[in-house]
């Protein structure tokens, strides 16, 4: 049998993981669509009816804008990581019988900010993070199952070790 605080607890873990992801998925039509040089120039005649090419110019543009956003997402997401372990600390804090319900909505919580940041980078720093995101998801349920629980966080470590290196390819 449920008690009450869980049934509410996972209908806010829910919630805020719905929410999360209806607003990754509304940001992601928002990454502004890097512009060209040659954009700004008009084209003769015979160029407009020719299928358009990539210039080597928009192409190293577009690899610049592409390494901005990753070397961007990189640092937040690394930001996100430190101050949700340091979030995490102050909810183990709080202690039984309660304390494992704040330690699971920071998993929750810090496994969204990791998925928003994370809008806009390379594939390679999107999967590291979708797996940091993945690992933090299971220690939320890991400890909303038990106030004793003590999950390992060996998973998350190497994810986040996987994202070190993508982002230093980056």
């Amino acid at each position: 049998m449920k008690i009450t605080g869980e049934i509410s607890m996972n209908r806010t873990r829910l919630v805020l993981t719905g929410v999360a992801v209806l607003a990754a998925i509304a940001m992601s039509g928002c990454d502004p669509q890097p512009t060209t040089e040659n954009a700004a120039t008009s084209p003769s005649p015979a160029a407009s009816s020719a299928a358009p090419t990539s210039s080597p110019t928009s192409a190293a543009t577009s690899a610049a804008a592409n390494d901005a956003a990753t070397v961007k997402a990189c640092a937040d997401i690394n930001k996100d990581i430190k101050d949700n372990a340091a979030k995490i600390a102050k909810a183990e804090k709080i202690g039984p019988p309660a304390g494992h319900f704040a330690v699971s909505a920071q998993w929750a919580a810090g496994s969204v900010a990791i998925l928003a940041h994370s809008i806009g980078a390379n594939d390679a720093v999107t999967a590291a993070s979708e797996k940091i995101q993945d690992e933090m998801m299971s220690l939320s349920d890991a400890y909303n199952k038990s106030a004793d629980a003590k999950p390992s966080k060996k998973a998350l470590e190497a994810a986040i070790k996987e994202l070190d290196t993508a982002c230093s390819a980056a």
